[in-house]
C-alpha cells in the first residue's frame, strides 16, 4: 500500500480554490489562500490548523500521540504536526487538511473569498 507523500500533500493543498503555494521563509513551503497559510509543508509532516482552540486540537493528539503534536509558536491556537506515514490513516489526513483550508477560507473577508 502505498501512502501519502510530501508532493501528494501538496497537491491536494492546491487542487483547493484558490490556493496558491509559497514560501515564506527559505526552504519552508506553505499552502495558502488568500493571503493566510493553511498548511505547513515539509519534512515528514504537515502543519494544519485542527480545531478551534488547543482543547479541539489536543483531542487528535491524544488519539495519535506518536504521530500528531502541537506545534512550535502557534500550537496554542490550535495548529498541529500530523507526520505522514504514521497511524494517522492517509484519508483523515486528507480530511484535516480540508477542514483546515475551510477553517481559514471562512475567517478570511467575504471580498477575500474563493
Amino acid at each position: 500500500m502505498t501512502r501519502l507523500t510530501g508532493a501528494d500533500v501538496l497537491e491536494h493543498c492546491l487542487a483547493k480554490p484558490g490556493a496558491w503555494q509559497d514560501e515564506p521563509w527559505e526552504g519552508d513551503v506553505v499552502a495558502k489562500v488568500g493571503e493566510k497559510i493553511f498548511a505547513f509543508l515539509g519534512g515528514d509532516g504537515v502543519g494544519l490548523k485542527c480545531g478551534s482552540n488547543r482543547e479541539e486540537a489536543d483531542e487528535l493528539v491524544d488519539t495519535y500521540p506518536d504521530d500528531v503534536g502541537k506545534m512550535a509558536y502557534i500550537g496554542r491556537s490550535g495548529w498541529n504536526t500530523v507526520r505522514l506515514g504514521g497511524a494517522v490513516p492517509d484519508d483523515e489526513i486528507l480530511e484535516l487538511i480540508d477542514s483546515s483550508y475551510e477553517t481559514i477560507v471562512a475567517k478570511l473577508p467575504k471580498s477575500k473569498r474563493p
